[in-house]
């Protein structure tokens, strides 16, 4: 039973004979049909193969200088500007998303509305302030007399970076268009809104600021500004809209 239990093993293995003419490899997997027939190639006069030379005496090559890209160049024109903001791969803040949100009004209108840029709606709306957060807004500007379409309305960056917050060199690109767009703008009067654009615009913090007339030099003039937190914070923590009055109510003084 053992020598019968072997057998059927080599059997299995493929073994069809205990001993043969030639040796052969039973677990060696047989060459292809045409690599079996083909004749080896005579090599004649072939030359050893070379060593590679050691990296450090390997011939460099010399990378092509890259042109170090100067600051922006911001158009003068006011419709080239606008033009340019809405088309431009140049534009500081328009890398965060594809679909930019670009200002409405007129530039001459007594009121300026401006924000750092867009909400998560607002980009999605592909307008500013949108959704209940706009109503809000009209809410505010109603009680000084005033309503969105009095106003030009404008965010610094058209797009919105990822998580709201942008620092470095895109900061101060950013920082280099406020100043151009205020000069190209000249609003009459300039409202300020949420916390990121008053500490570019004022150099403050916005509870620092509430109920306080701001003056922004701008080419040697100043324009009168008040700041108040973006209408979204306003309808997550209600008790801010008080701030927000005691800062509106300024543009009423005199009136």
């Amino acid at each position: 039973m053992l020598a019968q239990s072997t057998c059927d093993w080599w059997s299995l293995a493929g073994v069809d004979a205990l001993v043969g003419e030639q040796p052969a490899g039973w677990l060696v997997t047989p060459p292809a049909n045409d690599a079996a027939t083909a004749k080896p190639k005579r090599v004649i006069n072939a030359e050893p193969e070379l060593a590679p030379l050691p990296a450090a005496l390997q011939r460099q090559e010399t990378p092509e200088a890259v042109e170090a890209k100067g600051p922006t160049v911001f158009p003068d024109d006011w419709g080239e500007f606008q033009q340019w903001l809405a088309a431009s791969d140049d534009v500081p803040g328009s890398q965060w998303d594809a679909r930019r949100v670009l200002p409405v009004g007129d530039a001459s209108a007594p009121l300026m509305l401006l924000t750092a840029w867009p909400e998560i709606d607002d980009q999605r709306d592909g307008t500013l302030f949108a959704g209940a957060a706009g109503k809000l807004l009209d809410a505010m500007l109603q009680a000084i007399g005033m309503a969105q379409g009095d106003c030009y309305v404008a965010s610094l960056a058209v797009t919105r970076p990822a998580g709201g917050r942008c620092d470095g060199d895109e900061a101060a690109e950013l920082d280099r268009l406020l100043w151009h767009h205020l000069r190209l703008a000249k609003p009459g009067r300039l409202l300020l809104i949420g916390s990121d654009i008053v500490r570019m615009a004022a150099a403050a913090a916005l509870p620092d600021v509430r109920g306080k007339l701001l003056d922004i030099n701008q080419d040697g003039g100043k324009m009168e500004a008040v700041a108040v937190a973006h209408p979204a914070m306003l309808l997550a923590r209600p008790a801010q809209k008080a701030a927000a009055w005691d800062s509106l109510k300024l543009f009423n003084r005199g009136r």
